[in-house]
């Protein structure tokens, strides 16, 4: 993976990705693993393959963790297990997801509270765990991934873009509680983001058409587009940001 800018303050960092081994989260382990950070990331389903080739294009092997993010006994086990490895986490971003699309009608309790639980609960148990060691060092970075679905209406998926926009308020009012320790948090919102997932269940030639047309800019958006904006958003180099929406879109939402 080539990158437009190098960001030297991310190497030698604790870095900790949820769901690092698939769709996006794959290239964004790969992203700080070629910064020189130490990372580790969760994933559900086996990420060795990934390790394997991150390991022998980049002379680093990332740390992969099986685990499953809505378990949240295991996920600060895990978060625990990287502090050993690499040190206290001071770079935490929480990006693992599930966007199964779903109506009202067919919405049961059981569903709401997996798509909650899958989407956003994580992030708050994440943070909770790595608050300790970033105030130990004097500070840290935290980037969640919300989405741009809810800020548009989104219409397929009503607990995930409900979910969203809960991260987005957690992280506004995580960045007023931790700003005093010199902790950072920011929310990152992508828009539509072409992963292998999208390309196979969601993304055929009439919906994805459509949604180009609504860019300010004519392109398909790749997953490797995420990477160097988290990594500007982890980096000192945003050392004044916190409580922000930086949307990543291609310029579908316009804010300001």
């Amino acid at each position: 993976m080539k990158f437009a800018a190098t960001f030297h303050d991310l190497r030698g960092k604790s870095v900790f990705i949820s769901g690092g081994g698939s769709g996006i989260g794959e290239y964004l382990t790969e992203g700080f693993v070629a910064q020189g950070a130490r990372v580790a990331f969760v994933q559900r389903s086996d990420a060795t393959t990934l390790c394997d080739r991150i390991e022998r294009d980049h002379g680093a092997r990332p740390l992969y963790i099986p685990c499953d993010v809505t378990d949240i006994p295991a996920l600060q086990a895990a978060i625990a297990q990287a502090s050993e490895a690499h040190g206290d986490v001071g770079v935490l971003i929480n990006n693992a997801a599930w966007d199964n699309r779903h109506s009202l009608d067919d919405l049961t309790v059981e569903q709401w509270d997996y798509m909650q639980s899958v989407n956003l609960r994580h992030h708050v148990f994440a943070i909770q765990a790595v608050a300790p060691g970033m105030r130990r060092a004097g500070g840290g970075t935290i980037v969640n991934y919300s989405s741009i679905a809810y800020m548009m209406g989104g219409d397929e998926f009503p607990a995930y873009v409900t979910a969203k926009a809960g991260i987005t308020g957690l992280t506004r009012g995580l960045a007023r509680e931790l700003g005093p320790d010199n902790i950072r948090v920011n929310a990152l919102m992508p828009g539509w983001v072409l992963t292998t997932r999208q390309r196979e269940l969601w993304a055929n030639e009439t919906s994805l058409r459509a949604h180009v047309d609504r860019q300010c800019l004519k392109l398909e958006i790749p997953p490797q587009a995420m990477v160097e904006p988290t990594l500007f958003l982890a980096s000192a180099a945003s050392s004044v940001m916190t409580g922000q929406a930086l949307v990543v879109d291609g310029g579908v939402v316009v804010t300001g």
